[in-house]
């Protein structure tokens, strides 16, 4: 996780003024009084929490809750209203991030390790050839997820579970000190959530920020340590068993039910 500040960083934080970073303090995430609105509709309103490495936080709360839309602001793909969003010990450039198989298209004619190779474009650049130390990377991170024989295999030939594993592996490569998961397990058979859920809960205790979409509130309370419970308006963060009560619940479906009886009348 030795990530140095590239060049993308000087033209990012120009155009993202929202987003700062410190070398100073522990390494985290602090987001204070960020509001996220799109052209018709607020989505995150005044949500303030911090996020400290290492460890595991799920994101939780309702459908249309606004929890993929933190993680796209934390990223800088959208760009809070108001408030800022504050990378402490670490660039904000130095995240991994795995999108929902949904927005991924799997009809490009790549292989398992075309598309794995992709987590070192930062170590190997364009037009550089791999060493054969990265390729036995690849194979290590292609055998971390089960998949050793499976690196010339075809992306169409796999199932979703196998597909998911494959980008696990892209994320093993990238070797960030922060990684974001938007619902990395819908769609997925239950031996590869196992499998998945002990490379994150490694991931952690090398030390690594690992924020995830999440669901699945039962897999929430068996293996994620630290939830915000989002609905919009509504929010708490904390400990899971604080945060993901029956009280709680009832105020995050209530809020999300208010907010769409609001947006339908508007």
């Amino acid at each position: 996780m030795n990530h140095r500040r590239t060049p993308f960083w000087s033209f990012f934080k120009e155009s993202h003024k929202a987003i700062q970073h410190t070398s100073h303090g522990p390494r985290g995430i602090e987001i204070k009084d960020v509001s996220i609105s799109y052209p018709r509709n607020s989505i995150i309103s005044e949500l303030s929490c911090v996020f400290e490495s290492p460890s595991l936080w799920a994101l939780a709360g309702p459908n249309g809750a606004g929890k993929s839309t933190l993680l796209k602001a934390l990223l800088g793909l959208l760009k809070p209203k108001t408030g800022k969003i504050i990378f402490h010990g670490f660039c904000p450039c130095d995240v991994a991030y795995l999108a929902q198989q949904n927005q991924l298209d799997r009809r490009f004619p790549l292989t398992v390790g075309d598309t794995i190779a992709m987590g070192l474009f930062r170590e190997v650049g364009i037009f550089r050839r791999y060493t054969k130390q990265q390729y036995e990377k690849m194979q290590d991170a292609l055998e971390q997820v089960g998949l050793a024989s499976f690196s010339k295999t075809s992306l169409q030939a796999l199932s979703g579970g196998q597909f998911q594993r494959v980008l696990f592996a892209r994320l093993i490569l990238q070797d960030a000190p922060v990684i974001f998961l938007d619902e990395p397990f819908s769609g997925v058979d239950g031996r590869t959530i196992d499998d998945l859920m002990i490379l994150i809960h490694s991931w952690v205790k090398e030390g690594r920020l690992v924020i995830s979409v999440m669901h699945d509130l039962d897999l929430v309370q068996e293996n994620f340590p630290q939830t915000l419970l989002l609905a919009r308006h509504f929010y708490k963060w904390g400990a899971t068993k604080d945060v993901l009560t029956k009280e709680n619940m009832r105020e995050a479906v209530a809020a999300s039910r208010l907010w769409e009886a609001e947006a339908g009348a508007s």
